[in-house]
């Protein structure tokens, strides 16, 4: 797909708990097509130590509204430089990059979306566009606690939500991979996003139960067009850049111990 360099205009920042934000951003024209699982790089302006872009997931496309919006965990001096925006600023953005999730050719299927953290941003695009297609899907969200779980009636407009937390102040306690509903229930397809241990773990789950899954790595990445060499994963067929071949594999691409 062609890639953008757009400033796009802040329509709004949302704080979503102690250290999320959800930042939308329009432009004067119409925005390029995105696929959900894509990405973008945003220039971190304004910042004494922050010299690269950020990848962010591409967390939602309002088409009615002509917007884009990025789910920020703010870490670092560069992200939290990102959540200092305000309405009506320019943010600069290369976008879309990256290849997105796969969808299904039929809407006969049970897919599962399975997400850790600021890991779910990907999966809401996700669950839209398998909903518009008449699939239901299944959300599985795990979080250490129920503070830290976000979007969640965003996600209850397109399918079934079922929720972890570590601690156990939401849903069940412990890990996603933990919930019950993997025991008493059969999918198709799982998609997946978030901490690689997580996403481990999902793998594992679907590779022993003989479903198709697909993982969006998180790789450092500093160009997002495969020049800098820095996201470099190794796969059966060769180290592969994340941001350009990736960041959503197959777990049948990759090398992990699963």
């Amino acid at each position: 797909m062609k890639k953008y360099l757009l400033d796009l205009k802040v329509v709004s920042v949302e704080q979503l708990g102690e250290r999320h934000v959800l930042i939308k951003l329009t432009h004067d024209t119409q925005l390029p097509e995105m696929i959900p699982g894509q990405f973008a790089e945003l220039r971190v302006d304004g910042s004494q130590s922050t010299f690269l872009r950020r990848p962010i997931s591409i967390n939602f496309v309002d088409e009615q509204r002509n917007e884009v919006w990025m789910l920020v965990a703010m870490v670092g001096d560069g992200t939290r430089q990102l959540g200092s925006l305000r309405r009506g600023n320019f943010l600069n953005c290369m976008i879309p990059l990256g290849n997105g999730f796969s969808l299904p050719h039929t809407t006969d299927v049970r897919p599962l979306l399975v997400g850790g953290g600021v890991g779910v941003a990907p999966l809401l695009f996700l669950g839209q566009r398998l909903h518009q297609m008449g699939c239901q899907p299944t959300f599985l969200l795990g979080a250490r606690r129920s503070e830290d779980l976000l979007e969640l009636s965003l996600f209850q407009q397109y399918g079934r939500v079922l929720l972890t937390t570590e601690d156990g102040s939401a849903g069940e306690k412990g890990f996603v991979t933990q919930h019950s509903i993997l025991a008493d229930e059969h999918f198709d397809h799982i998609y997946t996003c978030g901490p690689k241990p997580m996403m481990m773990a999902v793998a594992r789950y679907a590779k022993a139960n003989g479903i198709d899954c697909e993982v969006s790595l998180e790789n450092k990445m500093a160009c997002g067009l495969g020049a800098c060499l820095c996201c470099v994963e190794n796969t059966k067929e060769g180290n592969i850049c994340v941001c350009k071949d990736g960041p959503v594999l197959n777990i049948n691409q990759l090398l992990w111990p699963i």
